[in-house]
Formats: C-alpha cells, structure tokens, sequence
C-alpha cells in the first residue's frame, strides 16, 4: 500500500483544464438510459426516461438568433409566444438516480457540450470571468447543471445571467435538484428580495418529478461503524487497499487543509487515489468548513474512493442544526454519499 496525504497536496488548475473537466466523472462515465433501473414501483422514474430521450432529440437543432427563450422572457426579439422552456430539471430525493439520468443525457447528445455541478459553473466563473465563460459555452448545444442550489445573492444573480446568455444563444440546459426551481434559496436568503432572479430560473425549465427512495441504502445493512481506534485502521487499511494507493490523514487537519484549497481544485486534490483513510472523525460545527466538507464529498463520490475511518459515524458529522438548516438538503446528500464509501471501505476489510 502507497500512502500519501491530501494535506500535502496543493494543486494548481488553470481555467482551461477546468473547462475541459466539464464531463461526467468516472463513476458515470459509461452510463446510459439502458443501465438505469427503474424502481416498477415507481413509475415516475420510467416516465423521466422517456421524457429524457425526447428531449435528447431535440438538442442540436441550431443557434436562436437573438430570439431565444430570455429574449421572449424580457420582452425581446420577434418569436411566437407559447415556446417549450429551454431546459429540463430533475427534481426528487436523494439517491433516485438524477445523477445518472443526467449523465445519460449527455452521453446520448452530440457535442460540444459540459456537465458539471453547480459550483462547478461558478468556480468556472471565478476561473475564467463571467464574459469569458459566456463564450466558452455559448456555442455548446448542451450544458448540463448537476446538483443546481441558490446558496447565496450573489449565486443567484450570476446563474441567472449565464443562463439567460446562454439559452439566447441557443443552448439547452438541463439539470438536477432535490428542491423545485420556484424554492431554490429558500432558507438560505432573502429570496423574496431576488424573486426576479429565482423566477427567471424557475420559468425556463420543464420541471419532470422523480419519486423514489436512495438506491444507495436500498435494502442494504446500515453503514458500517467507524473503527475502534488507529491500530485497528491500519490493520484493516493494509489488508482492504494492499498495493493501492491510499491518503491517509487527520480529520481535524484535513479540513482546516481544504480552507486554503479552493473547492474547484478538489476533483485534483484526490487524483490518482484509490481509497481514503480518515482519522478522528468529528462533528464539524462551523457552517463554512462544513460546506467546503460537502464539495468534498461530492468529488469523493464521483470517483468512487471507499473510506475506512475513526471517530463518529458520517451521520454525525454534521450538527443537528445544520441537518435542519437552509442547507439540509446538501447535509443530507453528503451523508447518503460518504455512507455508501463507508459501506463500500468496510466490505473490503
């Protein structure tokens, strides 16, 4: 077993190899409409499958003009009233497969075209500038949001205006969410002072619901317990990653660590890795580090690295009033994340 430390690592991504990242992670890679399972007890599900693929056909069919969706929205350019929205949004619970039918979407189109997580698009903001970043998309024919969230004002108005650029140029947009586009920010903000803004989001999207339970933990043993103590994780280290390449390190160092490493250099922090062994495991009480904790999770799962660990189980690792917060829902998506890695480090040792 090769062992490293995120700790030591600090990598540098210029905004250009942001951009050409924009694609489906490993864990999602190969997936298409045929490999999802929809739940028969669901027919939600089947029924977003079907919706997908028609909208599959229709991306690519050629630039607006100027007289796009937004266009029609604030009253510009020469179009017929009553045209679909521009995009499609998946709305649903943890773990009914968003994710999948999303990267099925993109897979299924012709390029150029982006998937990413919503932070994903702003760090490509802050990366590239707002004009930049427009023309970088603008002749995509299909740009994909994963994860979409309004966590702040400032998020708001910047999606709103990338979006809105971007379907006037003819782009399709499609994304995911466990909160309808009409609620986003809700708990976070003021959004009544920002209604503007939410509903410009909200009105461009044809909303298909997806009802089901977390395939994660479908039927599944609860998550393995964190282990008894350092030798412990040693020994079932060496005998679950031998020959693997694994980081090892210090919970509570670990996350003061992400502080100076910006959550869009993330994805690099954990290339080439195998597992992750984390030691001490603490509920984290601070707001900030604990979302800086999620876009770590994300990126973790999207390479799919088991973890093996000390401390308290990962449904502790957050308080109870941020597992009832404006943020609830990214707490909860994180928990249901790192517990099937957990599961998956535990059946290796």
């Amino acid at each position: 077993m090769h062992t490293e430390h995120l700790v030591e690592r600090n990598p540098r991504v210029s905004g250009h190899e942001l951009l050409d990242g924009f694609r489906p992670s490993e864990r999602f890679g190969e997936v298409s409409f045929d490999t999802y399972r929809p739940d028969p007890s669901q027919p939600s599900q089947a029924e977003a499958v079907e919706k997908l693929k028609a909208f599959a056909a229709g991306v690519g069919g050629g630039q607006s003009s100027g007289n796009g969706f937004f266009s029609k929205l604030f009253g510009g350019g020469g179009g017929q009233k009553g045209t679909s929205a521009q995009g499609i949004y998946l709305d649903g619970g943890f773990g009914v497969g968003k994710t999948h039918l999303l990267a099925s979407l993109w897979h299924a189109v012709p390029g150029p075209k982006a998937f990413g997580t919503f932070v994903e698009y702003t760090n490509l903001v802050g990366a590239l500038t707002f004009r930049h970043t427009v023309e970088a998309l603008k002749d995509y024919k299909l740009v994909c949001i994963d994860e979409f969230e309004l966590d702040d004002p400032g998020d708001t108005v910047l999606m709103s205006r990338l979006m809105r650029e971007l379907a006037d140029a003819g782009v399709k947009l499609a994304a995911t969410s466990n909160t309808l586009p009409g609620s986003l920010g809700e708990g976070r903000f003021a959004a009544q002072d920002f209604q503007r803004e939410i509903q410009v989001l909200s009105s461009q999207f044809d909303v298909v619901r997806i009802d089901g339970e977390d395939y994660r933990h479908r039927g599944l043993p609860e998550a393995p317990q964190p282990l008894a103590d350092d030798a412990a994780l040693e020994a079932a280290a060496e005998q679950a990653f031998s020959g693997k390449t694994v980081a090892i390190d210090d919970f509570d160092a670990l996350v003061e660590h992400l502080s100076r490493v910006h959550p869009s250099r993330y994805r690099a922090l954990i290339e080439g890795l195998d597992a992750i062994v984390w030691r001490g495991v603490r509920t984290i009480d601070q707001q900030a580090v604990a979302l800086r904790f999620v876009v770590l999770a994300d990126r973790l799962y999207d390479k799919d690295l088991p973890i093996l660990s000390t401390g308290v189980p990962f449904d502790q690792v957050f308080t109870e009033e941020m597992m009832a917060g404006g943020y609830q829902k990214k707490y909860y998506r994180a928990v249901s994340r790192l517990t099937a890695l957990a599961r998956e480090g535990g059946e290796a040792a």
